[in-house]
């Protein structure tokens, strides 16, 4: 198994483009409004998605309201569905139903509300630490580690500026994750793709924490790949695209402030739906996390009449 060289670096990484951890984790820090419910603000007006609300954040909320709700045990499964476009510009009301509360798992069911209606649901289970049988799909070889890809600084001058301004745009604009994309700019022959990730800044020592921001991060760069072999991005004007669901298991613990790798397939795409998977490795080459998700990816004029 190759494994990237380990770090326990912990200092503050703030660049002049960068969004903070301690902006995130307020992000994350849900109002307490009654019994199972909760109240989560959207970031500032200098992060990406001011448009609508981005799912991860949504994701991450939903996942932080759930866990306020047990005790003594952790998520290691979360199973959701956009349904609406959020509105950035209120709060968004977290419901959490206690659906059972057994003696190794727990399950919760969380609706986010916007505008009277339901915008998000998920399921969440939670399961109390046990010892059991183990093993993994091993790292393959030849992954460059973080310090050997280069940051969005180095790529903004180089590969980034013959990239289509969306894209460009999408990958240097502030945001509380830094991201270190393997071989961006080169041309993609199979639906694959890499990416490091970790929170910009040192994050608190709490699990669920971590957690939530790791299911932030998860839907970040996952839907494009279901479109980078065809040519087209889900940044561009030629496809219409959004995140229909989203399902993501926990299997060790981790830190979201140390490097993560994203590895990113789709093994199909058909009836203007694209299927993603991710597995994220810690740089010692553990599999902590995995992620499966379908997006819309509707072709529109002047893509569609190209590929018809």
């Amino acid at each position: 198994m190759r494994t990237a060289p380990d770090s326990r670096c912990r200092e503050p990484r703030m660049t002049a483009t960068s969004s903070s951890a301690t902006e995130l984790v307020e992000l994350l820090d849900l109002e307490t409004l009654e019994v199972n419910l909760f109240r989560g603000l959207n970031p500032p007006e200098s992060w990406p998605f001011r448009t609508r609300v981005f799912g991860g954040q949504v994701l991450a909320q939903a996942l932080v309201a759930a866990q306020r709700t047990v005790e003594d045990t952790t998520a290691h499964s979360m199973h959701a569905y956009f349904i609406l476009p959020g509105d950035p510009s209120i709060p968004i009301i977290y419901e959490v139903e206690r659906v059972r509360d057994g003696r190794s798992f727990a399950t919760r069911r969380a609706v986010a509300i916007q505008h009277g209606r339901p915008i998000f649901i998920m399921s969440v289970s939670f399961h109390r630490e046990e010892a059991g049988l183990e093993h993994q799909l091993e790292l393959p070889e030849g992954v460059p580690a973080p310090e050997d890809v280069p940051g969005m600084d180095e790529l903004a001058a180089t590969v980034l500026a013959t990239l289509p301004a969306p894209v460009r745009d999408y990958w240097t604009r502030p945001r509380p994750i830094e991201l270190r994309p393997v071989g961006i700019g080169s041309p993609f022959e199979v639906p694959r793709r890499m990416v490091w990730f970790r929170a910009h800044g040192t994050l608190p020592d709490d699990d669920g924490l971590h957690r939530a921001v790791l299911a932030y991060a998860s839907d970040m760069t996952l839907l494009e790949v279901t479109t980078v072999v065809h040519g087209a991005s889900v940044l561009g004007e030629t496809i219409q695209a959004a995140s229909l669901d989203h399902a993501l298991w926990f299997h060790r613990p981790f830190r979201a402030d140390d490097w993560l790798l994203y590895m990113q397939d789709s093994p199909s795409a058909a009836g203007a739906r694209g299927l993603a998977r991710g597995l994220v490795y810690d740089r010692a080459g553990r599999l902590v996390a995995s992620v499966a998700q379908e997006g819309l990816i509707r072709p529109v004029t002047p893509f569609a009449k190209a590929i018809a």
